[in-house]
């Protein structure tokens, strides 16, 4: 399976570069999933030209309140016109596709929403969906080295798939080795979220991204690859130089933002929380070379000396930061720096006990850094960060209902929609998708969903890990539809049947 995603991206990757393009602006150019040239799978019926919800009150992302009964008409990926009265296809005016053809009336799709919301897809500003897919260690574990990668690629790509049944139309991959099951996603060979990849991330020796061997010889000193790296989940990478080539690496197979390791963590057992890793001049050679490329660096970092060491370096986003001191939070207010923050629930009982104490700490911490970040008005984004423990997952939406202990009910979904999306398009040309996402209006991406029940007066009809399969009526993505509920028999969730790549 290694080698068939190998050969699948080296194909990919060449067609690419044969038209010009890079793999960061291909989504938007090339359409239809090329892997029958490559194997002996089937292609989906192509989808219709456009889809008419009828019927539907509209939350934008943006406007605390509904709208009134809309029509909103769908034309190939983008929201093409919303009303307030009804869309009569055959009185529009004339509208050309991107094959050159004429739109026909009679291939738009009509969808009657009843009443329900419409709004914009959910966006997680923190997955690691190979990593959150497998666990760590023991029998099929990541760190396993009889683990065929198979095992690990295949639970990935079906992880990408069930984030998508979730509502989560895009997700900000903040590590591991994401670029061919992005390309199959992109190419519609197999179902999943938009996904703005990191690629592996960049740690010193000792840091958090350092899965070696505890008695293993940094490769400087004689040492090999560690199993995570081998895997690209994350580079070992010390002193500029070495920062740089990985940097430049991870641009060049395609990551919309890079993510470095400068401080220490709770899921890793070499770094304690408290310590700063890298230099601050190993930090400014990730942001000059992002920077060239025209986009930002981001830390994992928890502490103010972290944090601050990374604001001077020109980082542009904080992930994490719940032990940051409030004259720090003020300091990235003043700046203008992202905090992507999460709600995190406890490690499971059999975790090492160091790893237990270091996620406590950081779950006491949680508080404060919500409460600064809202006083302060700090450029906040949302995100979940799961980690391999794969049994976890399937509570991704549950976390969306924590926010109210900080935030208005209009103010988490305006979050998870519009403003996480804001965070996104930071990568400004290295942005792969590069339209309007997180908001429901003319002109922007066809992200969205259809929810049974009002999420600005009860958000659990987001975040119910039971119910909100049911809640979400119509799930679509680059208008294509992945779930309807509206429009044919309750069969298997109300799925549209699309097979992951065996």
């Amino acid at each position: 399976m290694r080698f068939f995603y190998r050969v699948i991206l080296g194909a990919l990757m060449l067609a690419l570069m044969g038209m010009g393009l890079t793999p960061q602006v291909a989504h938007a150019q090339i359409k239809g999933c090329p892997v029958p040239l490559i194997g002996n799978l089937e292609p989906p019926p192509p989808p219709p030209d456009g889809v008419l919800f009828q019927n539907v009150r509209i939350f934008n992302g943006l406007t605390d309140g509904l709208s009134g009964k809309s029509d909103v008409l769908v034309i190939e990926n983008k929201i093409n016109k919303i009303s307030l009265t009804s869309i009569d296809l055959t009185k529009l005016p004339e509208i050309e596709l991107e094959n050159g053809n004429k739109l026909d009336p009679k291939n738009v799709e009509t969808i009657n929403g009843n009443g329900l919301v419409m709004m914009p897809g959910l966006i997680d500003n923190h997955v690691h969906i190979y990593m959150s897919a497998n666990p760590q260690e023991g029998k099929n574990g990541l760190l396993n080295l009889d683990t065929n990668p198979q095992i690990l690629e295949s639970k990935a790509q079906a992880e990408a798939k069930n984030i998508l049944l979730r509502g989560f139309t895009a997700v900000r991959d903040m590590g591991g080795p994401v670029f061919p099951l992005k390309q199959l996603i992109d190419l519609e060979c197999t179902p999943g979220p938009r996904i703005y990849p990191s690629g592996a991330t960049i740690s010193q020796t000792s840091g958090h991204g350092d899965f070696g061997d505890y008695y293993a010889r940094p490769r400087r000193f004689g040492g090999k690859l560690s199993r995570a790296e081998d895997l690209r989940a994350t580079i070992i990478a010390d002193g500029r130089d070495e920062v740089l080539t990985a940097t430049r690496e991870n641009l060049r197979l395609g990551a919309s933002q890079i993510k470095l390791m400068a401080g220490g963590g709770a899921a890793s057992l070499y770094d304690p929380l408290d310590v700063a890793e890298y230099t601050l001049d190993e930090i400014k050679a990730a942001v000059e070379a992002a920077d060239d490329w025209g986009t930002y660096v981001t830390v994992h970092a928890y502490t103010p000396k972290a944090v601050r060491r990374a604001i001077t370096a020109g980082v542009k986003c904080i992930e994490h930061g719940q032990l940051l001191d409030e004259e720090t939070m003020q300091l990235l207010a003043k700046k203008g720096i992202w905090l992507s923050l999460q709600t995190l629930e406890p490690a499971p009982g059999d975790t090492e006990p160091l790893v237990i104490e270091k996620k406590r700490q950081v779950i006491d911490g949680t508080d404060k850094a919500f409460t600064w970040a809202k006083k302060y008005n700090v450029n906040l984004a949302w995100g979940t960060d799961f980690i391999f423990n794969p049994g976890s997952t399937y509570k991704q939406n549950s976390f969306i209902p924590k926010l109210k202990t900080w935030l208005s009910n209009f103010e988490a979904l305006k979050l998870v929609t519009h403003d996480n999306a804001q965070l996104l398009a930071l990568s400004g040309p290295r942005n792969p998708y590069p339209g309007e996402l997180g908001v429901i209006k003319e002109g922007a991406y066809a992200d969205l969903l259809l929810v049974k029940g009002n999420p600005l007066d009860d958000l659990s009809v987001l975040g119910n890990d039971e119910d909100n399969k049911n809640n979400f009526q119509v799930i679509m993505k680059d208008g294509n539809i992945y779930k309807n509920c509206l429009s044919q028999p309750m069969t298997n969730g109300c799925v549209v049947p699309l097979p992951l790549i065996p």
